[in-house]
């Protein structure tokens, strides 16, 4: 089962590999229509802010998940 978040409910969101291409609303947010879909090149910083609703991504390799 996927969990639902709501939309722009945080500031601040940790993706990984699985979640690229990385797109603001991500596909399990709730309300996924808050704003237009916009597509942020985090591959190429390891962050990216959303132009839209101001939420920050962060790029997380998988050993960083695991250590934490």
């Amino acid at each position: 089962m996927t969990r639902e978040i709501p939309a722009n409910a945080e500031n601040r969101y940790q993706v990984s590999a699985r979640d690229l291409p990385l797109c603001c609303p991500m596909p399990g947010m709730t309300k996924w229509n808050s704003h237009p879909r916009v597509f942020l090149p985090i591959q190429e910083t390891g962050e990216e802010k959303c132009p839209y609703c101001g939420a920050v991504f962060v790029l997380v390799r998988e050993a960083d998940q695991t250590a934490a």
